[in-house]
Order: C-alpha cells, then sequence, then structure tokens
C-alpha cells in the first residue's frame, strides 16, 4: 500500500518515521495524533502545544532551514506545506533522502483527508480517524452560508507593506463558510501586497486584523482608525491561528467562526 501526498508523489507507510516538521499547525497535528516523540525537528514557529514543542530542537524557519541542523536531527521524513515551504527546501530534503511529504489543504473540508494521509503514513489510523471525524462534525454544524448576511472582509496579514489574502487560500474558503468573502485579491498571488485607499475600504464591511503572521493588536486597529477614521468601525482583530490553521486547530477554529458570524449578526 503507498499513499499519495498533494504532489501525487506515493509514499510507503512509516510508522517508525523520524519527522521532521516544517509547519505549524502540522506540528500540533503531528502531536495530537500522539506523534510527538517520533519529530526530531521542527521550525521555530512550532510553538502548539507548547510543553511538547519545547523540547523539540528548531531548525530553523518555514522558508528556510539550517541544514546543519537538519542533518543533526537524522529525520527520515519532513512534512511540508506547498504555501508555508518553498518548493526548493522540498526537493533539498529529497535529495537528502528525507523523505518530503507534502500537503496543500485549501477547503475546510481538506482537513479530513489531510489528516487521515498523516494517520496512514504514521501509522496512527485510528487516532487520526477520530481527529478527522471531530473536524468533519464541527464543519457540519456550522449554519448554511447563506443563511448568514454576507460581508465583504479585507484580511490583513501584514503591514509595511499591507498584504492580504486572495480568493484560493484556506483563510478565504474559512471565512466563505459564514457568509464572509475576501477581497482585493490577486488572481496570480496568493498573498498579494495591496494599497490601503479610501476606494478599498468604501467597497469593504470589515477590516480584519490577524494576530499572525504580523502581530496585529488593539494599538495596530487604534492607529488604523485614526488613519481612516471613516471606517474605524470596520476594525475587528481576530486570532490568525483559529482562522489559518488547519488540522486539529480546525475544530477550536470552526467553533471561533461561528461565534464571529454571530456577534456581526448581533446574536
Amino acid at each position: 500500500m503507498t499513499i499519495a501526498d498533494a504532489t501525487g508523489r506515493h509514499h510507503a507507510p512509516a510508522p517508525e518515521a523520524r519527522i521532521l516538521s516544517l509547519v505549524p499547525s502540522l506540528t500540533e497535528t503531528l502531536v495530537a495524533l500522539g506523534l510527538g516523540p517520533q519529530i526530531v525537528g521542527r521550525t521555530g514557529y512550532c510553538i502548539h502545544p507548547r510543553k511538547t514543542v519545547k523540547a523539540i530542537k528548531s531548525v530553523g524557519g518555514t522558508k528556510r532551514v539550517n541544514w546543519r541542523k537538519v542533518a543533526a536531527a537524522g529525520a527520515t521524513h519532513a512534512v511540508l506545506n506547498i504555501d508555508e515551504n518553498p518548493k526548493e527546501m522540498a526537493e533539498e530534503l529529497d535529495r537528502r533522502g528525507i523523505v518530503p511529504i507534502v500537503t496543500h489543504p485549501i477547503e475546510v473540508a481538506d482537513n479530513g483527508p489531510l489528516i487521515r494521509l498523516l494517520g496512514a503514513l504514521f501509522g496512527r489510523e485510528a487516532e487520526a480517524e477520530r481527529l478527522a471525524r471531530a473536524v468533519e462534525a464541527a464543519l457540519a454544524a456550522l449554519p448554511a452560508a447563506d443563511t448568514l448576511p454576507p460581508r465583504r472582509v479585507l484580511y490583513l496579514v501584514w503591514k509595511g507593506p499591507w498584504m492580504t489574502v486572495s480568493e484560493d487560500t484556506y483563510i478565504s474558503r474559512m471565512l466563505a463558510l459564514i457568509n464572509w468573502h475576501t477581497v482585493a485579491s490577486a488572481p496570480d498571488r496568493r498573498y498579494p501586497e495591496i494599497e490601503m485607499t479610501e476606494d478599498l475600504l468604501a467597497g469593504t464591511d470589515l477590516v480584519l486584523l490577524s494576530s499572525e503572521p504580523f502581530p496585529f493588536q488593539d494599538n495596530h486597529a487604534t492607529l488604523f482608525a485614526g488613519e481612516f477614521p471613516a471606517h474605524a468601525h470596520k476594525v475587528r482583530l481576530v486570532d490568525g491561528e483559529l482562522l489559518a490553521w488547519y488540522g486539529v486547530r480546525a475544530v477550536p477554529g470552526l467553533d471561533y467562526l461561528r461565534a464571529l458570524a454571530a456577534a456581526e449578526a448581533g446574536q
């Protein structure tokens, strides 16, 4: 039996794998599947669950790693994501004899297959099935999008320059579940830079300042409101981990999404 990853590459099950996890949300998911003892390296952005990851050595970031530390970790497999890790990193891992497992969830419904993929690869099928069903139950519990008031939202992930998310991203698909639709998309870029203008904001119902990757906080919301006073009432701080992290975090993420919808609907 082999299991295909997001690139179509087939992998043999490897229940004894030594895993290099280079995606924060997948590190958390691997731990939830009981694979924490097999994770031999992570990125500095892999921060959950804190107690477990603290004991795992960091090998760098999601875009660039320290290859000396990678070699010292002695990994057999590496878990990556098309959005978060460059293709060249996967190729170099492969060249070094570390099997790259590439993931690419876009739809929120992709969480079930993603979790089952990891479970099948690393010998945690039963744990993966329980977790996948929990995600699917949380997704099914959401009200139908067309029963909720539509909102045009500008979801900001960076400042200096301002950056947002295109429609073809997990974040946008997550928000669409509650009939919130991202604006300022670019067909050729998944995380485009934008110019913040009155015209752009006039076509926006809500401006969402994400807590990550840029750590937007109350002071940033205040500054934004001061710079664009006509749109101050639209600004909201949102938890980027709950809206952008897939895998195990999708369960509380979907609960959070439902709460956002209810708050904006005045329920």
